[in-house]
This record gives C-alpha cells, sequence and structure tokens, in this order.
C-alpha cells in the first residue's frame, strides 16, 4: 500500500491535478471513462513529433526506419505486458470499440442463419450494436445473460443459453457501470466446450488486473491506452493468431496489400493484414510511455490501492440517508475501483452538475449502458471511478459535496 508521501509523488506527475475548477481544486473521479496522463507520457507526444514525425513500413529514410522501430517496440511491450505468445498477435486499432466492430465485422462469412451470440445485459453499447447488427446481417440470435439484483452475472442463466450453435461469447472484463469483475475464465472456458469463440472487452481491466491471455485461453481480448493513462484515438485487438489468419480483412488500403493487380488483391501477413492505411503513430509511440508508467508502479500495487479507496468511498456515501449503491453485496472481492450511485429521487444531472461547480468531474446518465439501466428502473446513475493519484482526502470532499448538493436540490 502507498504511504502519502508516494501518493503525492504519484499525483506530482499529473499536471492537470493543477488545475482549478470554478475556483476549486480539480478533483478527477472520471478515470472509468479516461484517465489522466503523467508528464512522461505528455512529454513524449512532444518528443514524436520534434524527433522522428514520418510515415512508417513505408520508407527507407532515417526518420521513417526511426519511427518504425518505436512502433514495433511497442507492438512487442504490448505483447509481453498481457502475455501473448506473438507479437503479430497485437493488432494496432483506434480504440477498445474498433477493436469489437472489426471482428464482428470480420466474423460475418461465419455466421450464419440460425447461429447464436451471447452477451450480458451489462455490456457497454460497444459491445452490444456490433452482435446486434451482425445478427440482423444474417438472420442469427442475439441471446442475453441476465444479472442479480446485485449485478452479478447469473452463470446459471448463461450455461442454460449456451449451445452448439453459440458460435460467439463476447462479454466484458470488467463492468464500466458496476466495477464488477466477471469469472472470464470460466466463461472462456464453458463456451470452449460448445466450440465458440469467446471476446472479452477488457477496456476496464488493463490498469487494474494482471492479464494472461494465454492462461485465460481468450480467442479475442479488446483494450484502449487512455483508459490506462495512454492517450485517446489508440486501442489494440488481440486474438489467436491461427484464427486471425482465417478471418477476412475489416478495411481495405494501404499497408495491408501484399500484391495488387487490377484483377486480384493479396494480403499482408499478421499484424498488418488487419491495420490499412496510416496508424496513429504517435498514439501508438506514447502508449509506450504509459505502460512503463504503469509498470514501474506495479499493477497490484493500483489494484490494492484501489480496492482501498473503494471501500472508503462505499463506507463514507453509505452514510448519506437515501443513497442508493449498485453492485454492491456482502463480497467485494470482484469489485474495481468503479461505484456508481444516484441520491433519492434527485435527478443524477442535477446532482452532477453541482459536483462539477465545485471541482470534482464525474460521470452522469446511462453510462453507455441502457439495457441496465432498464435493469435498475432508473433513467442514469452518478458514476465515481478511482485511479493511483486519487486519495480518501477526496473522498471525504465528495461525501461534503453530495450533502450540500442534496439540501440544494431538495428545497
Amino acid at each position: 500500500m502507498f504511504s502519502e508521501k508516494e501518493i503525492q509523488k504519484i499525483r506530482n506527475q499529473f499536471p492537470i491535478l493543477k488545475e482549478k475548477i470554478y475556483s476549486n481544486p480539480l478533483i478527477y473521479m472520471d478515470n472509468a471513462a479516461t484517465t489522466q496522463k503523467p508528464l512522461k507520457v505528455i512529454q513524449a507526444s512532444q518528443n514524436y513529433y520534434s524527433t522522428m514525425n514520418s510515415n512508417i513500413h513505408r520508407g527507407l529514410h532515417y526518420l521513417s526506419h526511426k519511427a518504425t522501430l518505436y512502433v514495433e517496440n511497442v507492438r512487442r511491450k504490448i505483447q509481453k505486458f498481457i502475455h501473448a505468445k506473438y507479437s503479430s498477435e497485437i493488432i494496432f486499432t483506434k480504440g477498445t470499440t474498433e477493436s469489437i466492430n472489426l471482428v464482428a465485422s470480420s466474423m460475418e462469412g461465419f455466421i450464419k442463419k440460425g447461429d447464436e451470440i451471447i452477451i450480458s445485459c451489462i455490456e457497454h453499447h460497444s459491445n452490444l450494436v456490433p452482435w446486434q447488427i451482425l445478427c440482423k446481417k444474417k438472420n442469427a440470435i442475439l441471446k442475453i445473460i441476465s444479472i442479480h439484483e446485485s449485478g452479478f452475472l447469473k452463470l446459471t442463466d448463461f450455461e442454460f443459453l449456451i449451445s452448439e450453435r453459440t458460435k460467439i461469447v463476447s462479454i466484458s472484463h470488467i463492468s464500466n457501470v458496476l466495477g464488477i469483475i466477471n469469472p472470464v475464465k470460466y466463461i472462456i472456458e464453458k463456451a470452449h466446450e460448445y466450440g465458440a469463440l469467446v471476446l472479452i472487452d477488457g477496456a476496464q481491466a488493463l490498469s487494474n488486473l494482471d492479464l494472461n491471455v494465454q492462461d485465460l485461453n481468450v480467442d479475442f481480448y479488446v483494450f484502449s491506452a487512455h483508459k490506462m493513462y495512454g492517450p485517446t484515438g489508440i486501442g489494440v485487438l488481440y486474438g489467436k493468431k491461427k484464427i486471425l489468419e482465417k478471418l477476412y480483412p475489416y478495411q481495405f488500403g494501404g499497408e495491408m496489400i501484399k500484391d495488387v493487380s487490377f484483377n486480384e488483391t493479396t494480403y499482408s501477413d499478421l499484424p498488418l493484414k488487419f491495420e490499412a492505411g496510416t496508424p496513429n503513430i504517435e498514439g501508438i509511440i506514447v502508449w509506450g510511455f504509459a505502460i512503463d508508467f504503469v509498470k514501474e508502479i506495479g499493477i497490484s500495487n493500483i489494484q490494492s490501492y484501489k480496492k482501498k479507496l473503494l471501500m472508503y468511498a462505499i463506507k463514507c456515501l453509505s452514510s448519506i440517508d437515501g443513497i442508493q449503491l449498485y453492485g454492491i453485496s456482502k463480497d467485494l472481492s470482484n469489485k474495481s475501483g468503479i461505484l456508481s450511485f444516484n441520491v433519492d429521487n434527485l435527478h443524477c444531472f442535477d446532482v452532477g452538475s453541482i459536483l462539477d461547480r465545485l471541482g470534482i468531474a464525474v460521470r452522469t446518465g446511462h453510462l453507455c449502458a441502457q439495457p441496465l439501466m432498464n435493469f435498475f428502473k432508473v433513467s442514469g446513475m452518478i458514476r465515481v471511478s478511482f485511479s493511483v493519484y486519487n486519495t480518501c482526502e477526496e473522498i471525504d470532499y465528495l461525501l461534503e459535496s453530495l450533502l450540500k448538493a442534496k439540501k440544494m436540490l431538495s428545497k
């Protein structure tokens, strides 16, 4: 566990935390949407454009070669970070959303009428709509795993739904609303018994869990840089090599072509087969520095500290009369640093607006999970999500501010 001195040292690496919001110190608790960036990441962006800006893989000149080396080094760094077998299994995309769309689009040729795809009712829209569209295109059937009132998946429901007709199971590793860590290894094992492929949405997991894709034996794992202290606009699709080689390309153009004529085109080998066009070179290179930051602090240390903040926040917020916390059970071992709630009958937007004026950044609304809001019979929620630079003192201020908002809005 970090000491106060260590936390302050970490906080000092994030320039934005010195910002004032309406004359109040910034308290940033919207980390599930995107994390702030440490100075080494910010400086790496400037350094790229100052010293090596060039397109990659296509030029023999020095700058192109230098940029290419940096990009491929980051590919290998990510391979090691998630314990993939081959660096060619790391496909760069715009982010988690594009990664899921890539798989859904490339799987079209393998889905036929009557086939089934399974997701859960807690999924982010990005892990719902692509499969919904695929099912409509191919006359396949989308099946939904329900949840308990606590927000945990009904595994008996999943066991009932899975069958030989199931082709894909796509589940979030950690819910972006409830912060619940799903039993993905069991889901993967069960799906494989029926010959189904599994995609895991790891958007909320990469800076929270020590990930080993080979140990999970997952077919596809998707995630983004910006939720782990890196830049926006860059993410990864991890896929097993033998599966990626069978899939049809998602986009077409430069980079992903091996040979082209007016009569026929053949495609490049992995990973370039799925990386058409000029990638976000700066984003890839800068992401490497964000990974270094996470490794320096340690995933287990980050996870333990976020759990401490979560427990303290639950204790504080539970002291407010009329508060409703979601995704809470007696056993909090499978919770990450995300906490969603509502206060009395107050609208989440109204509460969030007051918190904003007091300098606190939270997320409000349906959180890109409208079916889950329907399950809980609410129009939206307030979500706080913690990072390694948050403190218990900030949670104390959140409590004071919520009480102030409740008093103001209850008049």
